[in-house]
């Protein structure tokens, strides 16, 4: 499915790495004005690229701008994040070009995915580019839209409902509570450059809350780092996987126990994991999967 795609686009993104000393700070704003609540299309002939927030996977979540979008793109480029319920959603017709990044699997270079969007929409094609959750947290949005900005291509970003607030309304815990935590931390498990080399003293503070996106292969570093930099064993954290979906599963511990309690549950990303003191209102705040926790809290062996 995404093999036709770049195929067609081979020579445009040849021309595209090639024309990588045009002007750097040309950018075109086009479809920006509002009527009646829809941005104006841009002209026929013209290339656009929406940058659109899939949201956390149920597709009830996606803003009424991105569903709009869906109905109307020529080509999607989508994410492996992107849940299947809302790809279903994409204008039938339109084509469909993965570009999805798992661990040490990336279906395209972020390179040529950048190329990719300026190539598409020089071609005239109205781009809808798909991405999990939010794509200017943690999801490399800001990187492609540099990109098209630098290549003079006009393009607008529609937010979406990021992970972190998917699986804490879903997982029945509040990433703020007025007895628990003032402040509320989004961090990346994994690093650029393959370490999870973070600010520790930092992330290690009391009365807030940490979400670390993508550190499910590190959960054991970043539990014992937290305990390291002052944090006690029996802090609450909670793993999420595959937020506000149907296989959306939780595992609640603490930073002694939560690695032993997610290894035994075979937990897989994608899952977030979430630090602080409002994991404890789980208990009470569950409402989606709450039976479904409970029997992996129960099968976990005692000292885990």
């Amino acid at each position: 499915m995404g093999d036709s795609g770049r195929e067609d686009c081979a020579p445009a993104l040849q021309e595209v790495r090639a024309d990588d000393a045009a002007p750097r700070a040309r950018r075109i704003r086009r479809g920006a004005a509002v009527q009646g609540g829809d941005a104006i299309a841009p002209p026929p002939g013209d290339g656009m690229v929406y940058l659109v927030g899939a949201g956390p996977g149920d597709p009830e979540l996606l803003t009424l701008k991105a569903a709009r979008l869906l109905q109307q793109a020529d080509v999607c480029v989508y994410d492996h994040l992107v849940s299947n319920d809302v790809l279903g959603l994409v204008r039938r017709g339109a084509e469909l070009i993965y570009a999805g990044k798992e661990k040490s699997n990336h279906a395209l270079p972020q390179a040529d995915i950048n190329a990719l969007l300026v190539a598409l929409a020089r071609k005239g094609k109205r781009v809808l580019r798909l991405k999990g959750g939010d794509p200017f947290i943690f999801g490399r949005g800001g990187e492609e839209m540099q990109f098209l900005a630098e290549h003079g291509v006009p393009f607008e970003v529609v937010p979406g409902v990021t992970s972190a607030s998917g699986a804490s309304a879903y997982g029945g815990i509040p990433l703020t509570h007025r007895d628990h935590a003032q402040a509320c931390v989004f961090v990346t498990g994994h690093r650029k450059n393959g370490t999870c080399d973070l600010d520790w003293p930092m992330l290690a503070r009391p009365r807030q809350t940490v979400v670390f996106y993508m550190g499910l292969g590190q959960i054991e570093e970043i539990c014992e780092r937290l305990k390291a930099h002052g944090l006690p064993g029996d802090w609450p954290a909670a793993a999420v996987e595959r937020a506000t979906t149907a296989k959306q599963r939780v595992v609640t511990g603490t930073l002694t126990t939560l690695p032993g309690r997610a290894a035994h549950a075979g937990l897989r990303a994608p899952a977030l994991i979430i630090v602080g003191e409002v994991v404890k209102l789980r208990a009470e705040l569950g409402w989606f999967d709450s039976d479904v926790e409970r029997l992996i809290t129960h099968a976990a062996p005692a000292h885990a």
